[in-house]
């Protein structure tokens, strides 16, 4: 077993490896992906990501991976609240035009499942965009809609995209987990607030950091846990649980000690494990010698940025081309999308992987975006306080 650990981590190496410098050859999930496909079913066979305790370790990676995004969101931040009428425009406008194009790419790639195809056009990716924005310290009106637009469209697709892989006969108890995590989560926020607010709080707080007791710490990983086995037992989505557990750790102001914690147990191990895992299970060689599949992931790609500019062309403020581009950008829902596929066998080693391909190719005018918006002045760093 540890062998295999060793060669894991070591595989989630090659992300950080191809990131490094000031010219970076491909982004850190990229260079994962790829270490997982070398090492598992695409060539070398070395990593069968079915064998234990893989299964549970690419579980807690993803919902740790979800827990990131939803650790992006502020609710109470002045960009959320300034954006939220534009923002909610642009979302329905990117799931009214979603919806042609899906079943549009669902007629001419033949994969059975055109309705998750609409989700996936209409999905964003807090994990990327909400980073990059607070690096570059971009702020206006344009970025404020942004917030708002990313933020719902991460909730939205959370929820439905796990239902368009599943039997008709489950949705009903799955939207009731969905439901029943969303009312945990909120309930742990009114709780958490009264409680943070004692002297006894701030004593056992100061307690466990001379003590290193990371009780901090320790209350966050319960909490995705417990939000984790309701989706498990309900079959609601674990996009959901992830998500929820990262809003609710985003509302207590720990942004040092506590985010550093996370971030040394999510991105120094579960989520590259997750990568590694999920680029272990994935057939490259279908992808390769499969036009149709190949087609499949550019056109995905392409779909979605078209989507995403036509709303921030529509609904949004200047720069709208570019805040377009970087509201495109694609993470954790096709990942999650051909995981979940392959494990139920709703979609074929092709098809998945073509998903992927697509989400990563995404990145490509998300970064464009991303440099444009720096460059224009409605974009560009201001004295305004940047989102946190």
């Amino acid at each position: 077993m540890f062998t295999s650990l060793t060669l894991l981590v070591l595989a989630g190496l090659l992300g950080p490896l191809l990131a490094a410098g000031r010219r970076p050859l491909a982004p850190v999930l990229v260079g994962e992906l790829i270490a997982g496909a070398v090492l598992g079913r695409t060539w070398l066979h070395l990593i069968v990501p079915t064998s234990q305790p893989f299964p549970a370790f690419s579980a807690i990676g993803f919902a740790m991976l979800m827990l990131e995004a939803g650790n992006e969101v502020d609710l109470g931040s002045k960009e959320l609240r300034g954006g939220a009428a534009r923002g909610a425009i642009a979302l329905l406008i990117v799931l009214a035009v979603s919806l042609p194009v899906g079943l549009a790419v669902g007629a001419s790639f033949p994969t059975g499942n055109s309705a998750l195809l609409v989700v996936l056009l209409a999905g964003s990716s807090a994990a990327v965009a909400f980073p990059t924005i607070r690096e570059r310290g971009l702020t206006g009106p344009a970025i404020a809609i942004l917030i708002t637009w990313i933020t719902l469209a991460d909730a939205l697709t959370a929820v439905l995209m796990p239902l368009t892989l599943s039997a008709a006969s489950r949705i009903p108890l799955a939207l009731l987990g969905d439901g029943l995590i969303i009312a945990v989560a909120a309930a742990s926020i009114m709780l958490a607030r009264r409680m943070f607010r004692t002297s006894l709080a701030d004593e056992v707080k100061r307690e466990s950091k001379h003590r290193h007791w990371a009780l901090q710490l320790r209350l966050s990983v319960v909490l995705l846990l417990a939000l984790a086995a309701i989706a498990e037992r309900t079959g609601a989505s674990m996009l959901v649980a992830g998500f929820a557990a990262g809003i609710v750790l985003r509302q207590f102001n720990e942004p040092n000690r506590l985010a550093q914690q996370l971030t040394g147990l999510a991105s120094g191990f579960f989520v590259p494990a997750f990568f590694v895992l999920l680029g272990a299970s994935l057939d490259l060689s279908a992808l390769v010698h499969s036009p149709s599949a190949i087609g499949l992931a550019m056109t995905m790609a392409i779909g979605a940025t078209a989507v995403h500019v036509v709303a921030s062309l529509v609904a949004g403020k200047e720069p709208r081309l570019p805040a377009g581009l970087l509201a495109s950008a694609q993470l954790g829902l096709p990942a999650a999308a051909a995981a979940l596929g392959l494990a139920s066998g709703a979609l074929g080693p092709a098809v998945a992987a073509a998903l992927v391909a697509g989400g990563v190719l995404t990145l490509i005018p998300a970064s464009a975006g991303a440099i444009l918006l720096a460059t224009k002045p409605a974009g560009a760093a201001t004295a305004a306080t940047p989102v946190q």
